[in-house]
């Protein structure tokens, strides 16, 4: 990945290597004597010719005209299957032209590829449509690919599989939505943009709300009225966290000490604890000799019902002045469960208030003045932008992802954007209110209240293309991100529960940048176990940042070993594709847009790195000789996309960054076949560099 990474590259398979030629007939390949042929791509494959298939010609007493071949495959109780032949490992694609008629919303499908199973969204069509299934990974060799009747009841005219075509990820804008953007913003923003696609930056999301608590000495003193501990030393109460025990005694909830560091008291043992936000970036730094660059923080504390200074701004102000690192915050912000137990200004003790859907909180009067919702979220906005202010203040630019994971799981009913598959409260009502609501907190936040340090993040799910219209458009968002929480649900590496799930997802991520059409940089905000670094390689799966959530009683998904392999966690920090902390670069909020790691060449012998500029669409820098798909690796892939582009350029683009980085044959200008046989040749061992530049 950009020759970035510390670990060799294997770059060929013992004994012989791929030739490639170029014919009017298109690309071939010759293998190792042994070995199956290898498929060629894109092959498709008549539904009812696959194994275990039957014939239909109707759906019982529907008919559904216009299928090729004898007829079509109907998923019901019986998998159907075929295999295909794969020369490394790699990611592919697979289409279904089918329908499907039994459910007028839509209708979950699943295939497995060598038993690992991947779902998708199948809308309701009477008509033969094609529906993607995404990215799936093929091992070198023999791969089954096998339709399962799980949910089924799909008919399937045809199945085609292809080599994975990666879209060029430097079309994704590196500006903000808000044209006022703080200049610490927009650094930070053209930071992100200038590592997108070349790098995935560290993260780490701190505790909320409580948890990680550690007991203290601090006591309140009625007599003296003051907290003190057995040291005498006295802490600032919290003069708006009055309360009384059952017993009619006063005290404050919360004080604070010298340090700024916040402590809660325990009615339990009559004295004050506080939480050690620090717990998870310690334990990093304890296992891997690295922080993460950026930090995860959220304002969930500062719910009107039962709003509690947790310091939080000034963390997240220390972390970014102190030690130079990258802010981002979630909102957890709750609700009354029930409004009848709610007064406008009151307290709520916090088990009578949620962030889920279940609530008679009604979301869509949060725009709607004289209504309850509209004056409590209002107090929301109010005490969220307080503390805002503070950062922006302190030219502190945040990642801000409120309102997440608005889809949830899809649909249950025929309107796949309903609201009905939402956790949160402020999605339960559908796609549409949801971006109302979206557009109404960043209006408010940026227009009433003067906020500019803000990079919009929001959450997007790929359960079928209806999950691109939670999407609230380019000029809203300057982020897309993908929670990724695949150990106990959705699983598909074909491992067991209780186990780290290591997959890179790149199927969502690219399904990601479909939705947005390649524009926005995608991210992973949230997560339980970290991608591998290997798995990353393969995948091609370029996320702008990773960040497990913390640990907690219930599910320990950074400490825990059935969520994170400590080997291969620190082999992903150690690498050089993960940026951490001590490598942002020193003046990151200043306007510079270049990491601090040295970028090195994906030769095995040092080489001198060229600028060439082209014409046709912008400036090449940094030529990476070989590397004509800009994976970061040279590889045999390489070679056949010069031979496929040669052969078929309207199908297998090149973009002009991969033009100069695969033209290693100064003899010839621009890309030929001999610039596909140096690449060959060089993965052979018989050159020892491609820059042309070495002698």
């Amino acid at each position: 990945m950009n020759g970035k990474l510390k670990k060799t590259l294997a770059l060929t398979a013992a004994g012989v290597m791929a030739a490639v030629q170029c014919s009017s007939a298109g690309l071939f390949t010759s293998i190792a004597a042994g070995e199956a042929a290898a498929t060629s791509f894109p092959y498709v494959i008549e539904g009812e010719k696959m194994e275990g298939a039957d014939l239909w010609t109707s759906i019982y007493q529907t008919e559904i005209p216009g299928y090729s071949g004898d007829g079509f495959f109907y998923l019901t109780a019986s998998p159907a299957s075929f295999e295909v032949t794969v020369p490394a490992d790699g990611m592919y694609s697979i289409t279904v032209h089918g329908a499907q008629i039994l459910d007028k919303g839509a209708r979950q499908q699943a295939v497995k590829i060598n038993g690992v199973k991947y779902t998708t969204q199948a809308a309701y069509s009477d008509k033969w449509t094609d529906y993607d299934f995404g990215m799936v990974r093929m091992n070198k060799g023999v791969n089954t690919i096998e339709f399962i009747s799980e949910y089924g009841y799909m008919a399937i005219d045809t199945v085609t599989v292809d080599e994975a075509q990666f879209p060029d990820l430097s079309k994704a804008d590196g500006t903000t939505v808000d044209p006022d953007a703080t200049p610490e913003t927009k650094a930070l923003m053209k930071y992100l943009k200038s590592v997108y696609g070349k790098n995935i930056l560290s993260g780490q999301q701190e505790i909320y709300g409580g948890g990680h608590g550690v007991d203290t000495t601090i006591r309140y003193d009625a007599n003296a009225n003051k907290c003190v501990d057995s040291d005498g030393v006295e802490y600032v109460i919290d003069e708006e966290s009055w309360d009384k025990t059952e017993s009619g005694e006063k005290f404050p909830w919360h004080c604070t000490g010298p340090d700024g560091q916040v402590y809660t008291y325990s009615t339990q043992n009559r004295n004050y604890s506080y939480n050690d936000y620090d717990f998870e970036v310690r334990y990093i730094k304890n296992l891997t000799g690295e922080e993460p660059a950026i930090r995860g923080f959220d304002f969930g504390s500062y719910c009107p019902c039962y709003a509690w200074d947790d310091g939080v701004a000034q963390r997240m102000i220390d972390w970014t002045t102190k030690k130079n690192g990258i802010c981002t915050a979630s909102w957890h912000i709750n609700v009354p469960t029930s409004k009848a137990d709610y007064t406008l200004g009151e307290p709520l003790d916090f088990s009578k208030t949620t962030y889920t859907e279940k609530t008679d909180f009604i979301t869509k009067n949060c725009m709607v003045k004289g209504t309850m919702e509209y004056d409590y979220f209002q107090l929301c906005m109010k005490n969220l932008a307080a503390e805002l202010k503070k950062l922006q203040d302190a030219g502190v630019p945040v990642i801000f992802r409120p309102f997440h994971e608005a889809e949830g799981n899809p649909s249950r009913t025929e309107d796949p954007i309903d609201g009905s598959g939402a956790w949160f409260w402020w999605a339960k009502e559908g796609a549409v209110v949801y971006k109302q609501l979206w557009n109404f907190l960043q209006d408010t936040l940026r227009d009433e209240y003067g906020l500019h340090n803000l990079i919009y993040e929001q959450n997007l799910y790929a359960w079928s293309d209806n999950s691109a219209k939670w999407y609230s458009g380019d000029d809203r968002v300057d982020i897309v991100g993908f929670d990724k929480y695949n150990c106990q649900y959705n699983r598909h590496d074909g491992k067991q529960q209780g186990t780290p799930n290591e997959d890179a997802e790149a199927g969502i991520f690219y399904t990601l940048n479909k939705f947005v059409k390649g524009k926005k940089m995608v991210a992973m905000p949230e997560n339980d176990s970290c991608p591998s670094l290997n798995n990353m390689e393969v995948e091609h799966a370029y996320w702008l940042y990773f960040c497990p959530w913390y640990d907690s009683e219930q599910s320990h998904f950074l400490c825990g070993k059935e969520y994170q392999d400590p080997e291969t966690f620190t082999e992903l920090y150690k690498s050089d594709f993960c940026i951490t902390l001590s490598e942002l670069p020193k003046d990151l909020f200043k306007g510079s847009s270049e990491p601090s790691k040295t970028t090195t060449t994906t030769t095995a012998v040092t080489s001198t790195t060229t600028t060439t500029t082209v014409t046709s669409s912008g400036t090449v820098k940094d030529v990476n000789y070989g590397d004509t798909n800009c994976d970061g690796t040279v590889e045999l892939a390489d070679a056949i996309l010069i031979m496929q582009g040669l052969a078929n350029p309207n199908k297998y683009v090149i973009t002009d960054q991969g033009k100069a980085n695969g033209d290693v044959d100064t003899a010839t200008k621009g890309l030929t076949s001999n610039d596909a046989l140096f690449i060959q040749e060089y993965l052979l061992k018989m050159r020892t560099t491609l820059d042309p530049n070495v002698k």
